[in-house]
């Protein structure tokens, strides 16, 4: 299955769905520390700049669109301006425009829980927005909260995962299954420095990006905020994993 990623970011998407199976094939992406991490770890890969600037012929039609739009003013630690014309969250139509010009077997977004609650303008709640307007082409859709540590990891981060896919071409259970989501149980001791960190599955000890007395200086603010807004490729790759065996149900005769 070919992938797509709009706001590729640090590339959690892309790490995880590639794990998963998938096989990146273009990126969208034009924060330049971040497109430096693509350049490097995907030099092959066709990469577009802004996303307002990509006109959507030029990009190759691909099995899976995946992206996380700007969440700042759907977050609830933000403003909570929305999703209209002029704010970062807004660039949801533009992720949109691409989608219904692709139109893809399937589609898989995240955001933060804000975008389940109505904003304080009382447009209602934001996913809304996002659900009516893949319904209106022709698209259903299943969503659901998945905490990073469900998968196993040392902390919550909670965020909105939305399953798109065209009308009565979908599964005929749901993406999102009631059921034990580590993909890995194992115990993997791990050195860094003169450390032994043992952590079950991909969970390691990176080393600390923050700590007591501040940020480590061996990291760049560009990266804090490039890790700050990466999806995490652990839940990426769990999903990856059920659209394929969701696609295979489908494919079967």
């Amino acid at each position: 299955m070919t992938l797509g990623s709009c706001f590729t970011g640090a590339a959690g998407f892309d790490l995880g769905l590639e794990r998963a199976g998938m096989e990146v094939r273009w990126q969208i992406e034009n924060e330049p520390h971040c497109v430096k991490i693509l350049e490097k770890r995907w030099p092959k890969v066709k990469r577009y700049g802004d996303i307002r600037t990509v006109r959507g012929d030029e990009l190759e039609r691909v099995d899976c669109i995946a992206g996380g739009f700007p969440c700042q003013d759907v977050s609830m630690s933000g403003a909570r301006a929305g999703m209209g014309d002029g704010t970062r969250s807004g660039l949801w139509s533009e992720f949109f425009r691409i989608i219904s010009l692709l139109r893809p077997s399937y589609v898989l977004v995240e955001n933060v829980p804000g975008l389940l609650i109505p904003t304080e303008r009382g447009s209602g709640a934001p996913i809304s927005r996002v659900l009516g307007d893949m319904a209106s082409v022709g698209y259903d859709a299943e969503w659901e909260i998945i905490p990073a540590f469900a998968l196993g990891a040392p902390h919550r981060r909670e965020r909105v995962w939305i399953v798109a896919y065209p009308n009565g071409e979908g599964p005929e259970g749901s993406i999102f299954p009631r059921q034990d989501l580590r993909l890995s149980k194992r115990e993997t001791p791990t050195q860094f420095g003169n450390r032994i960190i043992s952590c079950g599955g991909w969970w390691a000890d990176s080393g600390g990006i923050r700590v007591g007395d501040g940020i480590r200086a061996r990291l760049d603010r560009p990266r804090i905020r490039a890790l700050g807004n990466a999806v995490v490729p652990q839940v990426a790759e769990w999903l990856g994993r059920r659209i394929l065996e969701a696609h295979q149900e489908v494919l079967r005769p």
